[in-house]
């Protein structure tokens, strides 16, 4: 639990020290603004059984970004660890919502989709794809590149 703790942490870090330099080659630091002030990101972390991190990396790719995005939650990044054992059975990713509330109506009406309904069960008919699923909601800071 500590190592998947520091994991997050790391992610975290890596995502925004990214936006940083990215951030800063430009004259002074650029900020990356919302669609509003009020912006949330979700930090997801998701872990499936033994073999089946690439059919979950199919679904995200071929079906959950696009449908994401119809539901108002904007794709920021996808990640897999570089290491063992996480690299085998890890997706690590950032979404963003306009604020908490809009989250929790995006997910439901995400998750009430009858077509995200129809892939879930048809990319599931060898088995779940996914053990477990960690979110952790965040807000960036003032010094943030990307708010």
């Amino acid at each position: 639990m500590i190592a998947r703790k520091w994991f997050l942490f790391a992610c975290v870090v890596a995502v925004f020290g990214v936006g940083f330099v990215l951030g800063s080659t430009r004259r002074g630091i650029q900020v990356v603004q919302a669609q509003s002030a009020t912006r949330v990101f979700e930090l997801r972390t998701y872990t499936t059984p033994e073999d089946k991190l690439d059919a979950l990396q199919a679904r995200f790719r071929d079906h959950t970004m696009p449908r994401f995005e119809r539901h108002g939650i904007t794709n920021i990044g996808y990640w897999t660890p570089q290491d063992a054992p996480n690299s085998s059975n890890t997706l690590v990713y950032i979404i963003a919502h306009d604020s908490r509330e809009a989250a929790e109506t995006s997910w439901q009406n995400f998750r009430d989709d009858p077509e995200w309904q129809r892939v879930s069960r048809e990319t599931q008919l060898d088995g779940r794809i996914v053990n477990n699923v960690e979110s952790v909601f965040l807000d960036p800071t003032d010094y943030s590149p990307m708010q």
